[in-house]
């Protein structure tokens, strides 16, 4: 199979306006070779959409998993983010999360689910995520168990808020959680400060695991980058898929 043939992809460029951001929110969604509305689809929502195909080359990886791997086709929804406002709405201490959370849940899951032919039952939602997007996954799936239950997390920015709510839940055990993290993350500095990333995911995945949850976890060379992450995208759908 050619390249050219991977890069023969349908994306669809959605907008909604959310009462909940008060501002319009754009989607990109990503159908598959062969897509059939009367037929039905498991799907992919990924935070910060726009990094997730342009950088992570999702819908490239995906055509190549369901032509040459023979993964069920699938499809991709990407919520696209403004990073001026990402850690006001991915962070649980943002003063935008719940605004976001609840537009996630209550508007662009119905609108996709209005328009497009994916499968509705928990496992066959995933949640990916970079970084705070993988912690913003993990705060969705934990608020609403009855929509989601997979979780793509790389590199996630587990700090010490969302491990404090993370101890107080007592069985996680409806979550699977493909976990990922560069050991060259050791010191990496963000908007709120530096970090030890792959000290935080080993905390994170203690708790997982503690409560229940199902976890695939890595460690492995790599920096806070999606150089690193678009080699691991492959690897996390296939797990889930």
């Amino acid at each position: 199979m050619t390249d050219s043939n991977y890069l023969k992809r349908t994306i669809i460029k959605e907008e909604i306006q959310s009462q909940f951001l008060g501002e319009k929110r754009y989607l990109r969604v990503y159908l598959p070779p062969g897509y059939n509305e009367i037929l039905s689809y498991p799907v992919i929502y990924c935070q910060d959409g726009e990094e997730f195909f342009n950088f992570g080359r999702i819908a490239t990886h995906a055509n190549r998993l369901i032509l040459d791997e023979g993964l069920e086709p699938f499809i991709i929804v990407g919520v696209e983010v403004n990073v001026a406002v990402r850690t006001e709405e991915y962070a649980p201490f943002g003063n935008r999360f719940d605004a976001y959370t609840r537009c996630f849940t209550e508007e662009i899951i119905p609108f996709i689910e209005r328009n497009y032919p994916v499968r509705r039952e928990p496992a066959e939602r995933v949640l990916a995520g970079d970084s705070l997007g993988a912690t913003v996954s993990l705060h969705l799936a934990m608020k609403n168990p009855e929509l989601f239950s997979k979780i793509i997390s790389l590199s996630g920015a587990y700090y010490e808020p969302s491990l404090n709510i993370l101890a107080q839940e007592t069985d996680l055990s409806y979550l699977s959680l493909f976990m990922i993290v560069g050991l060259q993350e050791d010191h990496y500095t963000t908007d709120t400060g530096t970090y030890n990333f792959v000290e935080l995911n080993r905390k994170a995945k203690s708790l997982l695991e503690e409560r229940g949850a199902q976890v695939a976890y890595f460690e492995k060379d790599g920096k806070h980058l999606w150089g690193f992450w678009q080699q691991e995208l492959p690897d996390a759908i296939v797990h889930f898929l």
